[in-house]
């Protein structure tokens, strides 16, 4: 017997056979059917997948990878002195123009693990995993303004409208938890440019969208029931809006009606799970003190213990947004203070899962939308720092950490001043194809047909970057 793993699709047209026996739908049993459902034909892995789980933590304005993995001596030595205009020839930058001086990072580097990953000096509890990461220098993409960068990176599509990365993997592989959705998102600061369209489902039915979970309130607006109305009566509520649900979808045939069936459902047994969950009391004082997480407190440092919460729990799909990384001006001060954010909570999150037995079966991905030029915004002759830098989508650096990814590989290389890439280019489409193939579906063949055509998330191209992969 062939393994369900190296099968495209596997089609179970069980709703027609239901609507015409006459099976009533109702309550939890009716949710346990739609979840599978949703999508109309099931998608199995088509491969054996190498990660179950990702957690993607976007770092929202593009961090300057000048200053943090890609150290560039010649940058340095060449400071505040004009660019040499073959170097720029051909481009134009999204707020500088065509030209400036160049920019050498203030920030000394150093080799760290026993496979010599380059860090900067503002990120030295990162750099105690540096042998746990695949850094990729080599990044490029093709927007260069932050709203269309961000939706390319998670759709694969400059404009709104696509489904995003999580919606993706949530169709291609559902949920491994009934009481939980299977694409969570953890805000610490405001949403990027693109806004709620970073997670949304586009033309995939709706129970793939991702779901905004807070740090303060009701993790999920509208979660708790209203005053003195108990579980009891809203388990009546729901069987009753259920029964005229399956009404209105039996006429129209709509499978809208059931993603609303399935999230009155959720919502239900979410009234139960996602309280526990939320709690970061039962933690020890040596794991909060990892992470540097403060319970009841919004932070990134406390969203990473959440995403390790949300791992154990079978989530499928984890994303953090960090905000505040569009650095055009102050740099070294702005920088400094982010990468103070993070540090820590990060290279907790690595160690935790770890040695927990959860790193080898969840991806870790830390990237942007675009990285950051070797030349000064807002500078002049007298500057002796780095004002700022503006936007570059031609060369720029994302790592991946665990399931299924070689740690301590480098990979890709840009030139001197790091304009240009110059060795193993890796295009969004490319990593985005490496990340699914991760956890077992084929970027070429996990596809949605929608207005006429065959969409997917690589669009026309994309290829496995291998060298990375375990």
């Amino acid at each position: 017997m062939d393994s369900p793993y190296h099968k495209s699709e596997q089609s179970i047209p069980r709703r027609g056979f239901l609507q015409a026996c006459g099976i009533g739908f109702g309550g939890i049993a009716l949710a346990s059917l739609l979840a599978e459902e949703s999508r109309g034909d099931v998608l199995l892995p088509h491969q054996l997948p190498k990660a179950k789980h990702v957690i993607y933590l976007h770092m929202i304005g593009a961090p300057s990878q000048l200053d943090l993995f890609d150290p560039k001596p010649e940058l340095v030595k060449h400071h505040n002195q004009p660019c040499p205009p073959e170097v720029t020839k051909g481009r134009d930058f999204a707020f500088i123009g065509k030209t400036s001086t160049l920019a050498g990072s203030p920030f000394k580097f150093a080799k760290h693990g026993g496979s010599g990953q380059t860090f900067s000096e503002l990120l030295p509890h990162m750099a105690t995993v540096a042998d746990e990461m695949a850094v990729i220098h080599s990044v490029h993409t093709e927007e260069i303004n932050h709203a269309p960068a961000q939706m390319f990176l998670h759709s694969g599509f400059g404009r709104g409208g696509r489904p995003s990365f999580g919606s993706w993997v949530s169709y291609g592989l559902g949920s491994e938890n009934e009481n939980l959705p299977g694409y969570i998102v953890l805000l610490s600061g405001p949403a990027g440019g693109a806004g709620a369209s970073l997670w949304s489902s586009g033309f995939l039915p709706s129970i793939h969208q991702g779901i905004q979970f807070r740090s303060e309130g009701d993790p999920v607006l509208f979660l708790s029931s209203p005053q003195d109305h108990e579980m009891s009566d809203r388990r009546r509520v729901l069987d009753a809006v259920a029964s005229l649900n399956q009404q209105q979808f039996t006429a129209t045939g709509d499978p809208e009606i059931e993603t609303r069936i399935e999230q009155y459902e959720m919502a239900f047994r979410m009234q139960a799970s996602v309280p526990d969950l939320m709690n970061l009391e039962g933690e020890t004082r040596e794991t909060l003190q990892l992470y540097g997480a403060e319970p009841g407190k919004a932070s990134f440092a406390n969203n990473c213990l959440l995403a390790r919460r949300l791992v154990e729990r079978g989530v499928r799909l984890i994303e953090l947004y960090d905000a505040d990384w569009d650095h055009h001006n102050n740099l070294e001060n702005r920088l400094s203070k982010k990468c103070s954010d993070i540090d820590q909570p990060i290279a907790a999150l690595i160690t935790d899962l770890k040695r927990r037995g959860m790193l080898d079966d969840t991806l870790i991905i830390w990237g942007s939308e675009f990285g950051r030029t070797p030349l000064c915004q807002g500078g002049n002759g007298e500057n002796k720092g780095v004002a700022g830098r503006d936007h570059h989508k031609d060369a720029y650096t994302m790592w991946l950490a665990g399931g299924g990814i070689q740690g301590g590989v480098s990979y890709g290389r840009t030139d001197d001043f790091g304009m240009d890439i110059v060795e193993n280019g890796v295009h969004v489409h490319d990593l985005n194809a490496t990340i699914l193939h991760l956890l077992g579906l084929d970027h070429e063949r996990l596809t949605y047909r929608y207005q006429g055509r065959e969409f997917r998330l690589t669009d026309v191209h994309g290829n496995i970057v291998r060298p990375i992969l375990a």
